[in-house]
């Protein structure tokens, strides 16, 4: 300690010396001290340091001065409250002296603290006392000053003050207001546009009051309209603090937009410009509260984007045509433009600030796009022309934000709904395609770069829009592409662009279209590919391998001849392809071009083929590039030209081979494409040896940890069992054992099973295998028999038996001799009492996967009765794949078996739930064709049922006939309807229930029939039964997440009964006693945990149909209610965070309340573990909801969430659950996608 103090004592003498070096040499040495962690100062040393650097700042070198405020930073964190005070109070003063340096140099210094200060989160009560020090001072001298340039310091501190600690000045607001507002009418423009900046980060943390005083204010003064100047500057202060704070200005807009609209006329181009921005960031900000003022907007935009008083561009088009006459004469015309250059004219602000502003109602409002495509766009298109770069740019802006709204959405939630609307824009687009080409064609050999860019962006988004649509421009477009690739004046970006629009441009057309331009587009292509900056070579290559596919086509017959374009093609390419010192990305694109040329047009290279190919040899042995490789030689591979592979072979295939063992996925999976390929198609020229190099290595693939590439391997195998037959019987043993590993684990299904099936089939068919049919079922069911004596459960998974049991149907139906003796097996199995259920459920799971395709008419009348005994057994896992096996044997012999069942469930009422699913099973698994003359029993059948008592029953009921509808729509689903009218509930939650089942995410035949009637059957969201409005939410829910299509346009008439079933009944609440104590049940729970439910899906879905303000309100009540509904809330609010978050900010003081009691309930001492469980999972979900509202980026500036935020980090137990949560989150990919458990 006495150390430091002597050692920065000796530094402070230094500072008193003569010799400015010296002093500057000590400043600089105490600089060092102070950014050291461990230093300490005693209380005289702090106060002599501070004084001194205080006494430097008015040094007379400059750079000690600059030294000295320097160090203020790192003191502030090291010294006492009082001294920073200090520090504060000298400053302040010597702002206002009349040194200008001293001035300057003191307001650095301030800025320098205030940066310093620690966050008023971290609970310190330091920040807050000097922040209201330094207020006080600011605002009198903001006040007070004549001289402009200490306003225009004090402004620009208090700006930094407000923006990092606005909640710690919060009783300084109002005076800081008073103080601002006047200097809005400053004579100074420099004084009002920083107190507007000012203004703006003081209406994110003040309070409801002094916002509405200073919306009030504006409003007085726009009506007064002292002068232009002045109203501009209120204009310009509306719009910042609606940048800013968007979300409170909402409420005040009805007052403001009538005034800003009557400006738009007044003949002053600055003013219309600064309108034109308030009205666009008021539809970025508020855009519920500016809806119904945007066509009012938007015609306003539309007549001032043409604004130009001083041009007139009527006989633009005889000079472009005299232009292309005289190519010499564009010097001239240049010369006599400027003359009637015009300085003064500043229109060109407006069009701008207008197209700027079309930009952000295009882009927010998908809605309207019809009403864009009539109205906006044939203005937008005219606009191309316009001259002032900057307006051109912000036009195309807009144009390319108008194409990204139309472009059609590819996801299968809209897969059927708004295909109508959208194609109608899509129809109004494809008309105005001749006007836009002809507007740009020419602009396409402009002289300026960044217009040239610009309309190949748009080009680029209107080819990826509407693939297709410039097929007959192409003649237009190809001298503009030509024009820029090969001016060797241009910016290389300028090059990269068109050749990236010329990709775009070849993917998205038929080749035809190209052909008569090969000969002028390939050469300035080649050009490029030799370019020595590699990121044009990159894009030419990628361009080249496109142009190859054009060239010639060979999923199609072509007749233009390709043989003359290989010779620039290939030497280009070939260059780029033997060099290894070229960029990584180069290499890539270089061999997957050589790759297509090889594959289009390997019979024209002949002599050299064989050299290349050699070099892809070369290219598989390098790590960086062996990838690439394997990907081309897998295209080379498969074409259609059969190019010879052989010599490379002998040494390619062990390397590739050596591929499987690597870690890398993505080669693994690459390298068995390319050898499934390479044995499919060269199997003449493969040697046993080089195969059984391969073979070797996929036992280790096959294993539960990675299922596709499990999947791709095995489907490898069955390549092989078909094509080399006598190899496969070398490995079949280790082969097997993972084969049977993976068919007994529980993770096994979809693909993987497949391709294991497919097989099996091969290899019982392959002549030369070792294991037959018999030795293959014995290894399939072993685990299963050798489970022990019966009743002891099976170690093995439920899924397990059934994907063994469709193993053992494929083989019998490959050896379709030996399946009767299989039958009779299994059927002896299941009769003999010695059997363990385990061995009853797989027989009986075979026989069901078995009896579905092929007709076990041997064993009929056994299996009858031994299907129906089973159902009397005392195992639970044995009925119910018993009641699976007469299900799908039913289906191979719908004529036997289905009478027969109809029959059973009329007279066995015990066995009803199990013969009901074994006609589920037939009504799902049936052909329409064969079920259709029993539609009529089954239907009888089914309705004399659909009022039982247990739910269970009535649920496989409601399946039944919801699965049966889709048999014949048109004439079933009007009964349905029939049926809502009867008397009892049960009956109508059955019928709701059934109609669930008829909508899937795919498209059906029924859906049109669906969409006209989904309307009554949603009626019963109204229904006097609680249970049947909760069955109608789950077909509601079902509706939104799978085919929104259907309710889209219901949802104004269900949303008011959706949101009313989020309300918590008293009358539902009872209380029933337990022994001593008493418990209160919610029976509305389920339903309203079903609405929310309902909320969630319709946020996914149909998110532009919901009014986001009512829908807060509801998420709002939710928050306080139940445990399972505030869990469910919490996730919507995390997700309303990224879908609306200007919605959200609106109302997040009203949010955050009832998170914060969440996050700091406590559970009663002797509550049980679930209890504290519960409640930590829940703070946990809150939590995550806090983290979410945290990404809006202006959520920290409210004065609720900071106060919560600085609560939650001053708590320890509460800090360290957010950091944990905060970790989560940003290791997921995306935190929302995996909410929906």
């Amino acid at each position: 300690m006495a150390s430091v103090s002597y050692h920065i004592s000796s530094l402070l003498e230094k500072m008193t010396s003569t010799d400015k070096d010296f002093r500057f040499m000590a400043t600089n040495d105490l600089m060092m001290e102070l950014q050291k962690d461990s230093i300490k100062l005693d209380e005289d040393s702090e106060k002599k340091v501070v004084k001194m650097l205080l006494k430097l700042l008015e040094d007379k070198n400059g750079e000690v001065q600059n030294l000295a405020v320097r160090c203020l930073g790192p003191l502030v964190g090291k010294v006492k409250e009082y001294q920073v005070e200090t520090i504060v109070d000298t400053l302040c003063t010597n702002m206002l002296s009349d040194k200008e340096q001293l001035r300057d140099i003191s307001s650095i210094g301030l800025k320098t603290v205030i940066s310093e200060l620690p966050p008023a989160s971290t609970g310190s009560t330091m920040t807050a006392n000097v922040c209201k020090k330094i207020t006080a001072q600011l605002t009198g001298a903001i006040g007070k000053q004549e001289d402009v340039s200490v306003q225009l310091e004090a402004l620009d501190i208090l700006s930094d003050m407000l923006s990092r600690l606005g909640g710690t000045l919060y009783s300084f607001h109002s005076s800081i207001l008073n103080c601002l507002l006047p200097q809005l009418t400053s004579p100074r423009l420099a004084v009002r546009k920083r107190a507007i900046i000012a203004l703006g980060h003081l209406v994110l943390t003040c309070s409801g009051n002094i916002f509405s005083e200073l919306a009030e204010h504006l409003i007085a003064e726009l009506k007064k309209n002292e002068s232009t100047s002045t109203t501009r500057t209120y204009i310009q202060c509306v719009a910042g603090i609606s940048r800013q704070a968007g979300h409170r200005i909402g409420e005040h807009l009805e007052k403001i937009i009538p005034l800003i609209v009557r400006y738009c006329n007044v003949d002053d181009d600055e003013l219309r410009e600064y309108c034109f921005q308030a009205f666009e960031s008021f539809v970025r900000r508020c855009p519920k509260e500016i809806d119904p003022h945007i066509p009012n907007v938007m015609s306003l935009c539309l007549k001032y984007i043409t604004f130009d008083p001083n041009y007139n561009y009527d006989n633009e088009e005889e000079e472009e045509e005299e232009r292309m006459e005289t190519e010499n004469g564009e010097d001239e015309e240049q010369e006599s433009d400027d003359e009637y250059s015009d300085d003064d004219d500043i229109s060109w602000k407006v069009r701008r600030a207008a197209a700027k502003c079309l930009e952000a109602i295009v882009s927010s409002r998908h809605d309207l796009l019809q009403d864009f495509y009539k109205t906006l766009s044939p203005v937008l298109i005219s606009r191309f022309k316009e001259r002032e770069e900057n307006v051109k740019a912000d036009i195309f802006s807009a144009y390319i934000s108008l194409l990204k709204q139309t472009l059609p959405v590819q996801s299968w939630l809209h897969a059927s709904d708004d295909s109508d609307k959208d194609d109608v824009s899509l129809t109004m687009l494809q008309n105005q395609v001749p006007s836009i080409v002809k507007a740009l064609h020419k602009q396409l050999k402009d002289k300026s770069i960044k217009s040239r860019q610009g309309c190949f962006s748009l080009l680029t988004e209107l080819a990826n829009v509407l693939p297709g649509c410039l097929a007959e421009h192409v003649p237009a477009l190809v001298p503009g592409i030509v024009f820029s690739l090969a001016d060797k004046s241009n910016s290389s970006n300028m090059r990269i662009d068109a050749l990236s629009f010329l990709y775009v441009l070849l993917c998205n057309h038929e080749p035809e279209a190209f052909h008569p331009h090969i000969k002028s587009l390939l050469p300035p292509v080649v050009a490029c590919i030799g370019d020595p900056f590699y990121k044009i070579t990159s894009e030419a290559l990628l361009v080249a391998q496109q142009l190859v596919k054009v060239i010639r086509p060979l999923d199609k017959p072509c007749t233009f001849d390709a043989k003359p374009y290989v010779k620039d093609l290939f030497p280009g390419t070939l260059k780029r392809l033997k060099a290894a010192d070229i960029d990584q990305e180069v290499k890539e694109r270089a061999i997957s071009c050589m790759g297509q040329i090889i594959y289009s047009l390997g019979d024209h290279l002949s002599t050299d083929l064989q050299p290349t190919l050699k070099i892809f040899l070369e290219r598989l042995k390098n790590e960086i590039t062996r990838l690439t490789a394997v990907k081309a030689l897998t295209l080379i591979a498969s074409s259609p030209l059969k190019i010879d592979l052989r010599p490379i072979l002998g040494e390619g295939f062990p390397i590739l081979a050596s591929f499987l063992r690597k870690n890398q996925r993505a080669l693994k999976l690459s390298t068995l494409a390319a050898l499934d390929i390479l044995v499919k198609n060269y199997s003449d020229s493969l040697k046993p040896v080089m195969i059984e190099s391969v073979l070797t290595e996929l036992p280790a693939l096959i294993s539960e940890n990675d299922m596709h590439v499990s999947q791709v391997a095995i489907a490898f195998l069955t390549t092989l069992a078909k094509v080399y037959p006598s190899c496969i019987s070398k490995i079949t043993g280790s082969v097997l054992a993972e084969i049977f590993q993976l068919v007994h684990s529980p993770l096994l299904q979809g693909g993987a099973l497949n391709a294991i099936i497919d097989f099996f089939q091969a290899l019982v068919l392959t002549k030369a295998a070792t294991v037959g049919y018999s030795e293959l079922l014995k290894q399939l069911t072993a685990p299963v028999y050798s489970s022990g004596p019966p009743g002891a459960s099976a170690a093995l998974h439920k899924q397990a038996y059934y994907s063994a049991a469709k193993c053992v149907a494929a083989l019998s139906s490959a050896c379709p001799k030996e399946a009767p003796g299989t039958v009779n097996q299994f059927i002896q199995d299941v009769k003999s009492p010695k059997s363990s259920a385990a061995v009853k459920v797989l027989a009986f799971l075979s026989l069901a996967e078995m009896g579905r395709t092929t007709n076990l008419t041997s064993a009929q009348k056994e299996l009858k009765t031994v299907i129906l005994e089973a159902f009397a057994s005392p195992s639970e896992e044995v009925k119910s794949a018993a009641s699976y096996a007469l299900g799908n044997i039913s289906v191979g012999n719908l004529k036997e078996y289905l009478p027969f069942m109809l029959k059973e469930i009329e007279s066995q009422p015990k066995r009803q739930y199990l013969l009901l699913h074994s006609l589920k099973e037939v009504i799902s698994s049936s052909p329409a064709d064969s079920l259709k003359p029993y539609v009529e029993d089954i239907w009888a059948l089914l309705f004399k049922h659909c009022e039982c008592s247990e739910e269970g029953t009535r649920n496989v009921v409601a399946e039944c006939l919801g699965k049966l509808t889709l048999v014949n729509p048109s004439e079933l689903l009007p009964r349905l309807k029939k049926q809502l009218s009867s008397g009892s509930p049960h009956a109508r939650s059955t019928v709701v229930t059934a109609v669930k089942f008829t909508i899937a995410d795919h498209p059906q035949p029924i859906d049109a029939l669906l969409k006209g009637c989904i309307g009554n059957f949603l009626k019963t969201l109204q229904d006097s039964d609680l249970n049947v409005r909760r069955v109608a939410l789950a077909m509601f829910n079902s509706a939104a997440h799978n085919k929104p299509s259907l309710i889209r346009d219901l949802l104004n008439a269900l949303l008011p009964s959706l949101y009313n079933e989020t309300k918590v009944r008293r009358e539902l609440i009872r209380e029933v006693e337990m022994g001593p104590f008493k418990h209160t049940v919610d029976d509305g729970l389920d339903v309203r945990k079903a609405a929310f439910e309902c909320m969630y899906t319709l946020l996914e879905s149909c998110l532009d149909r919901l009014d986001i303000c009512e829908y807060l309100n509801h998420v709002e009540d939710g928050l306080k209610d139940h445990y399972d509904i505030q869990m469910l809330t919490f996730i919507m609010l995390a997700r309303l965070s990224t879908l609306c978050p200007n919605a959200v900010l609106q109302r997040l003081e009203r949010l955050i309340e009832p998170l914060r009691a969440t996050c700091s309930t406590k559970v009663k001492a002797g509550s049980v573990k679930q209890e504290f469980e519960k409640q930590d999972e829940l703070k946990r979900s809150a939590m995550r909801a806090v983290a979410a509202l945290l990404t809006i980026p202006e959520a920290e500036k409210s004065p609720a969430m900071a106060e919560f935020s600085s609560h939650i980090r001053s708590s320890p137990e509460m800090a360290s659950l957010f950091e944990s949560i905060q970790k989560d989150t940003a290791s997921l990919p995306s935190a929302e996608s995996m909410d929906v458990s």
